[in-house]
């Protein structure tokens, strides 16, 4: 069938529940390593503890997305996995901040996360389910630009909460800042109240045949049927999604360094304390938050130019652009001893996250066949989480033998990661549907 095109409205609506879905990943990528080392955690263990996000990703995608393929009910075919995981994800929002234990922390990683996929996964496949081909890359654009404004929130929150409503940002050993709990609140109550938005003000597209597709469900329901498909699809990847699962390895591995060790780097390189309890940090850690929330905000900007650029040039071209200057900027981080100048490099760390979280869907989606569009962006997954698995696995050998466990080092690693990615992206093949 072919898809009617959608107003800017419409658009809007099945996009913003990303807005609370990156409330949570943005407070997690933020103040998770801070969480940790307040609670006693190593430089050494901070790759290990942050295994449970990609792992949960791993695991949950593929499985939500066969699930969602085949559901149709009252709140349509995505839907009803957006609110269960916005409700278990708020449950989890509330619970991390308050962890009293180094192990409890991680094991609310893990919950968190995985609740946070179920309702994260679905939305790349509404885009692809509703938009026509000739708008997918609006439409992947605008979750990239509400992606940016979520982050622009919770990442600044705890210094925003310190600086102008007064609220501590330091606190005993072994006790997360009153500055951080209430920000993780504040982002349960998002993340709830976008989604539900998505839920409640976008309709979906019922399938073609109803009769057909029940009968199909039946006859390949259970759970062999599905890790059958799941592999099956696997070994059936579309050319494209094999050539663009080599640059996401490589542009994932440079975001999970930048995200487990801009806390460490910025207040060990540039505010010159490892202490945890001592305000120097606290205030680094403060300012971390706020180098996050300015790149997502230049990401945001972005997410309007890039479609522009890439109908005038394409694609590939504008992603591999875009993740150069990402690269760059974020071995920048080296060579700069103010801090207030860490956000010039933000900026281009920005273009090349507005281009990451879009530009690969919006290149995959017309390679897909839309009978398994949900499954297939599941597995897309795996080649974002398995270059975080590979970066928690070798990442603390790698900090104590070669980077001598200095973090600033590790940032230097991701941004020649980035610069890589980029150049393969120039063979990537993208045909549109």
């Amino acid at each position: 069938m072919e898809k009617p095109r959608l107003n800017f409205w419409q658009i809007w609506n099945m996009s913003f529940g990303f807005l609370g879905i990156q409330f949570g990943f943005a407070l997690q990528n933020a103040n998770v390593s801070r969480i940790f080392e307040t609670l006693g955690a190593s430089i050494d263990d901070i790759p290990i503890l942050w295994i449970a996000a990609p792992t949960t990703g791993l695991i949950v995608q593929p499985i939500i997305g066969y699930l969602s393929d085949r559901t149709w009910g009252k709140l349509g075919r995505r839907r009803p996995y957006f609110l269960v995981g916005a409700i278990l994800a708020t449950a989890a929002l509330f619970v991390m901040p308050n962890s009293p234990y180094l192990w409890f922390a991680a094991f609310m990683l893990w919950v968190m996360d995985a609740s946070i996929n179920i309702s994260m996964e679905p939305f790349r496949a509404l885009v692809a389910d509703l938009l026509p081909s000739e708008q997918r890359t609006t439409g992947f654009a605008v979750q990239s630009f509400f992606i940016g404004i979520g982050a622009i929130v919770a990442s600044a929150l705890p210094y925003v909460l310190t600086n102008w409503f007064g609220i501590s940002n330091s606190a005993p050993a072994g006790e997360i800042p009153h500055s951080v709990i209430y920000s993780f609140y504040a982002g349960g109550v998002a993340f709830i109240g976008a989604v539900s938005w998505t839920v409640f003000r976008t309709k979906e597209y019922p399938p073609h045949d109803l009769e057909l597709f029940e009968r199909e469900k039946e006859e390949s329901k259970g759970l062999v049927a599905g890790v059958r498909e799941i592999l099956v699809s696997l070994k059936e990847m579309p050319k494209t999604m094999r050539q663009l699962a080599v640059v996401q390895f490589f542009s994932w591995f440079a975001l999970f360094c930048m995200w487990i060790y801009t806390t460490s780097a910025v207040t060990s390189h540039i505010y010159k304390t490892v202490d945890p309890t001592s305000f120097m940090y606290n205030e680094g850690a403060d300012w971390v938050g706020v180098l996050f929330a300015a790149y997502n905000g230049f990401a945001a900007a972005a997410a309007f130019l890039i479609p522009v650029i890439a109908k005038r040039t394409s694609r590939k071209t504008v992603h591999m652009l875009c993740l150069v200057i990402g690269g760059m900027s974020l071995a920048s981080f080296y060579v700069i001893t103010d801090p207030k100048m860490l956000l010039i490099s933000m900026i281009g760390i920005g273009i090349a996250w507005a281009s990451i979280l879009s530009m690969p869907y919006a290149i995959l989606a017309g390679a897909l066949p839309p009978k398994k569009m949900g499954v297939y962006m599941g597995i897309f997954n795996f080649f974002i989480v398995i270059p975080q698995i590979a970066a928690a696995g070798i990442l603390g050998f790698v900090m104590h033998t070669f980077l001598r466990n200095e973090a600033i080092n590790a940032l230097v690693l991701g941004g020649c990661s980035m610069i890589i990615s980029g150049i393969l992206t120039v063979f990537v093949q993208d045909k549109d549907a």
